[in-house]
């Protein structure tokens, strides 16, 4: 499938499509600074915007789907469960409240946000999720920060199989373990912080690369999760960095430039890793 845009979709496992390339508001503020970005997002050509119960702006991507002229339907919205949420009855209930704060009759993507509550917990939260699919309330489910023994377990307990694994992935944390388990199993990896946090945008050996294409780093490392076949969730309240994030569709990181960026694995963790939690 050509990739031509952030817009471009590729086919989950349940034949859902997803745009290539997503807009995430961790760490965005709640209210007009969530609305905002979103706005920014959409009108830079981004269609898919990932959110999550946690990060208490949900409401604010709501008032920017009300106010953007783009349909409903183009939009791919992700939103997430927290494990505050766990639970066959407690994660149906907080479906609703994200559906209810985000002003929507359904979403496109829902997570469960970690696997931290174990598996007792974690196995019924799924077994919810199946069941809101059917009922219409969600297109398609996934996980997030899952490990290999987590995704082996919901496996073997599921009717359903996740179409995504959301977890941190970049040059710098390769996860060559978990990337070979999701490919077997036709599980696409959504890369969240895909930028590093900021931490390695001036890092020199990247910075080279960046010069010898005139992008900036970001685009290198959002260009480099797009041909290692990711869906990364770049994030900015800034709309000129907004609008660069979605500019990586006019060149193509060689075989060589690739492999580069592949040995800068350093196991970076930006913030935490669920993906070892029991």
């Amino acid at each position: 499938m050509s990739l031509t845009s952030v817009a471009s979709k590729r086919t989950l496992n349940d034949g859902n499509t997803i745009p290539c390339v997503g807009f995430g508001v961790y760490n965005t503020l709640p209210g007009q600074e969530t609305v905002q970005s979103v706005l920014w997002a959409l009108e830079a050509g981004f269609r898919h915007i990932d959110t999550a119960a946690v990060y208490h702006n949900e409401e604010g991507v709501g008032e920017a789907l009300k106010q953007t002229n783009v349909p409903r339907e183009e939009i791919f919205v992700t939103t997430k469960l927290w494990d505050n949420g766990h639970g066959y009855e407690k994660a149906k209930a907080h479906l609703e409240q994200s559906l209810s704060k985000l002003g929507l009759d359904y979403v496109d993507l829902y997570l469960i946000h970690s696997p931290g509550p174990g598996k007792k917990l974690r196995l019924e939260s799924w077994k919810a999720l199946e069941e809101l699919q059917a009922a219409g309330k969600i297109k398609s489910i996934g996980v997030s920060n899952y490990g290999v023994h987590h995704l082996e377990e919901l496996l073997a307990n599921a009717t359903v199989k996740p179409v995504v694994n959301q977890i941190e992935v970049t040059p710098y944390l390769a996860r060559d373990e978990i990337e070979q388990f999701c490919r077997q199993h036709d599980i696409h990896l959504e890369a969240y912080s895909p930028l590093t946090m900021g931490q390695k945008l001036k890092d020199k050996k990247l910075v080279a690369i960046a010069d010898k294409h005139g992008k900036s780093t970001a685009q290198i490392l959002i260009r480099w999760s797009v041909q290692r076949g990711y869906i990364p969730l770049p994030k900015s309240v800034h709309k000129d960095r907004i609008v660069s994030n979605a500019a990586i569709f006019d060149f193509e990181l060689s075989r060589e430039e690739m492999e580069t960026l592949n040995g800068f694995d350093e196991h970076l963790v930006t913030e935490w890793d669920p993906t070892e939690f029991d």
